[in-house]
C-alpha cells in the first residue's frame, strides 16, 4: 500500500475510533489501516477511542494489535489508560487492563501523571478501585 493511502487510512481510523462505531473501525482495519499508526497530529486510534470511552472501538483496536501502553500525541496527550481514567470511563479502563495496560505507567515518558492520579482528579471511585485492584500504587510526587 502506498504511503499516501496509508496516511488517509490512519486519519480515517482515528476519526472512526473517536466518533464511529466498531463496525466502521473494523472495516478500516480490514482495508489495511494499521491500529498503531497515528494521524498527522500524532494521535493514535487507541488513545482517541479511550479518551472518549468508546469501549467497543478500544476492543477492536486491541484485538487488531494496538499496544495498550503506547503514548499518543506530541505532548498534549498520553497513554490510553490515563485518558480513560481521567474521565472515569470504567469499562474502557477494564478493557485496557484486561489487554495488558500497565496500571502504574506514567504519561510523558514517565514524567507525567499515572492513571490512578488522573482518576483521583474526579469523582471516579469505580475507576480508582479497579486501578488499585490491578496493582496501581499511589505515588509520592516528592520522590
Amino acid at each position: 500500500m502506498n504511503r499516501r493511502r496509508q496516511k488517509k487510512l490512519s486519519k480515517r481510523l482515528v476519526e472512526a475510533a473517536t466518533f464511529g462505531n466498531s463496525t466502521h473501525v473494523n472495516a478500516l482495519l480490514r482495508a489495511g489501516a494499521r491500529p498503531e499508526t497515528s494521524n498527522a497530529e500524532g494521535t493514535t486510534p487507541l488513545y482517541a477511542a479511550s479518551v472518549n470511552g468508546a469501549t467497543g472501538n478500544v476492543l477492536c483496536l486491541l484485538e487488531a494489535g494496538a499496544l495498550p501502553n503506547t503514548e499518543s500525541g506530541r505532548g498534549a496527550e498520553g497513554t490510553p489508560l490515563c485518558a480513560a481514567a481521567c474521565w472515569g470511563h470504567a469499562e474502557t479502563v477494564r478493557a485496557l487492563l484486561t489487554h495488558g495496560a500497565d496500571p502504574d505507567l506514567r504519561e510523558d515518558h514517565g514524567m507525567g501523571r499515572s492513571p490512578l492520579e488522573w482518576a483521583m482528579t474526579g469523582p471516579y471511585p469505580e475507576t480508582i478501585a479497579m486501578l488499585l485492584a490491578a496493582g496501581a500504587r499511589p505515588h509520592d510526587r516528592a520522590t
